[in-house]
């Protein structure tokens, strides 16, 4: 186990940018990959009503992501985050994407009864459990990047020449 070296400043961690550009590959590379285990566990597509299209799950998934990449901005970008953060930041981000879909399928159909079915639907079949998780999981270790003061290990001897 190595001591802090006090002749060196302690490490400031991941840059608040760097941080949030991995959380937020993390997140939709977990929400993609969850839904479509969701999708092949029940043998159903996500959003399972002919006519729509692609633009709800589309519109979906970037109010979804447009969302968690601010919410999380709003919490790396201190340069010590809590991660009391990560429920506001999971719960948004599952809401958002409700409500991007919610909007798209009232737009593309105009109606507000089959809106509402497919909202409701997302969340009794899984899939905002699944982005909730994931959010969640990216939210954390974004911050958890931020919160690191790892540094490269060194052996004793690398700083001791002059002595």
């Amino acid at each position: 186990m190595s001591s802090a070296d006090p002749r060196r400043p302690s490490s400031a961690g991941v840059s608040a940018p760097l941080a949030l550009v991995f959380a937020t590959i993390g997140f939709f590379a977990l929400a993609v990959c969850g839904l479509g285990a969701v999708s092949f566990v029940t043998d159903a597509d996500i959003i399972a009503v002919p006519g729509l299209g692609q633009a709800p799950g589309v519109v979906g998934m970037l109010a979804a992501l447009a969302l968690f990449v601010l919410s999380l901005w709003f919490a790396v970008r201190v340069q010590h985050p809590s991660f009391l953060g990560v429920p506001t930041i999971s719960i948004a981000t599952g809401l958002a994407h409700l409500a991007g879909v919610w909007v798209s399928v009232l737009l593309v159909t105009g109606d507000l009864v089959l809106a509402t079915a497919v909202a409701g639907d997302l969340v009794l079949g899984g899939p905002s459990l699944v982005l909730l998780i994931a959010a969640a999981i990216a939210s954390w270790g974004g911050i958890a990047l931020r919160r690191t003061r790892a540094r490269h290990p060194r052996w004793p001897w690398e700083e001791h020449d002059a002595e």
